[in-house]
């Protein structure tokens, strides 16, 4: 049982090429568990080699909706890695009006998020969400489909950066959000962190982005996601250690642990 879980990380980053065994190491020593998440299908494979490889990381694999814009989703490719048993989300799919055109490429972001909707229900995977000035956009589809799909359509919503309403239509459709280091210096989310229920937020690092205090002006890394936790609690005025629990708790229920 890990003691703290950082939902969404990219370890599967060239600025983790030369020093990998030192930031696992440092997750061991911490007892820090991470999800290791693709943006497209050759980030996703190593993500899964990862997982494979080291018993503190899983895999989530999918693509991400404008790092890589000429990638669609290729079914049969990620069939093929979700048969690993550490695989167990599927994105970080999703929407993203910030990087690109909401006019221009509307269509193409939600045929792709769409297509790993789809697989994910099929395969009873929940999928980890990336919105960027897009949250009406992707509540307008998840509401759409929840009725159709019910329990197996869930999630995800990964860097959470939108209001206690938004927040709220989330838990409505059984989606989790999860938050980052930008808590620790910001109070723009105080207000979602201190009304959500506990057992519908997350912690995360979005590693190597975004480098919480007392971190900051260094690479992130998983293992700095103790002081995400420590910051929701100073928020929530709950005990550090209730907080970091729940959190456990609901990474593990989000992954499927109690039934692996």
């Amino acid at each position: 049982m890990p003691k703290y879980f950082d939902i969404h990380s990219h370890l599967n980053s060239p600025d983790y090429e030369k020093d990998l065994d030192e930031v696992v190491k440092r997750l061991r020593e911490t007892e820090t568990y991470t999800i290791v998440v693709g943006t497209d299908f050759e980030s996703s494979k190593i993500a899964v080699d990862l997982a494979e490889k080291y018993v503190e990381i899983y895999a989530c694999v999918g693509v991400h909706p404008v790092d890589n814009p000429d990638q669609g989703f290729e079914i049969i490719k990620f069939e093929e890695l979700t048969k690993h048993s550490k695989v167990v989300a599927i994105g970080e799919c999703g929407m993203d009006f910030f990087h690109a055109d909401k006019v221009t490429d509307y269509e193409r972001q939600k045929k792709l998020f769409l297509d790993q909707i789809n697989f994910a229900v099929a395969c009873n995977k929940p999928i980890m969400i990336h919105a960027r000035d897009a949250y009406e956009e992707i509540l307008h589809i998840l509401e759409s489909l929840k009725l159709k799909h019910a329990a197996r359509l869930r999630g995800n919503v990964h860097f959470f950066a939108g209001n206690a309403e938004i927040a709220k239509r989330f838990f409505d459709i059984g989606f989790t959000i999860s938050f980052t280091g930008v808590i620790t210096f910001t109070h723009d989310y105080d207000e979602v962190i201190r009304i959500a229920p506990l057992s519908m937020i997350m912690s995360e690092t979005d590693s190597p982005y975004v480098t919480p205090v007392p971190y900051r002006g260094r690479r992130n890394e998983p293992s700095y996601v103790s002081e995400v936790i420590k910051r929701m609690a100073e928020i929530r005025e709950e005990s550090e250690e209730v907080i970091r629990g729940a959190l456990v708790n609901n990474a593990l229920s989000m992954i499927g642990w109690f039934d692996l």
